[in-house]
């Protein structure tokens, strides 16, 4: 039997962290499974997630644990396994940056339950002009009684300077 876990880190970025977490994890007969890393205003931060053998657990809890001592600041947390209902949407939003985008998006999301599961931004120059566009890109699991008509509108009501794109997902 084998418990799944969730691990976030962050710290200075330097060539062989990725390898020395991928050996620790293998070391306790890990399973690497889902990740996402980046380097992100001089620090490398990411969370992943592995599968460990149950007598394996501690173990390799500690060792990374250990990694505080290269400056790598890993936080461990158990999953739990959940089935949710409804449908899972992709959501893309493009608009001229400024503060508050992602307050406004979430904000809408969460007033009508949608919960996001995944969650990317950028900043780039716009192709023809030297404004900057924001972008974003969520996954998102919707409730099964939300239509996606209601959901868009509300989203288009946030600025008109906002593109909203909704697609359905054939993934969970």
């Amino acid at each position: 039997m084998s418990q799944h876990l969730v691990l976030s880190f962050i710290g200075e970025d330097r060539p062989g962290l990725v390898e020395r977490l991928s050996d620790t994890i293998a070391r306790y007969n890990g399973n690497w499974l889902e990740s996402r890393m980046a380097h992100l205003a001089d620090k490398f931060a990411g969370i992943l997630t592995v599968s460990v053998p149950l007598d394996q657990q501690e173990a390799l809890v500690s060792a990374l644990r250990d990694f505080e001592k290269l400056g790598l600041h890993v936080t461990v947390e158990i999953a739990k396994q959940s089935s949710g209902s409804g449908s899972t949407l992709s959501l893309s939003v493009v608009g001229n940056d400024r503060p508050g985008i992602v307050k406004e998006v979430s904000q809408v999301l969460h007033s009508l339950m949608v919960n996001v599961k995944e969650l990317t931004t950028t900043c780039e120059p716009a192709p023809m002009s030297s404004d900057m566009l924001f972008k974003t890109d969520m996954v998102l699991a919707v409730p099964k009684d939300l239509p996606l008509s209601e959901l868009e509108a509300a989203l288009e009501k946030i600025s008109s300077d906002l593109m909203v794109e909704l697609s359905v997902n054939q993934f969970a």
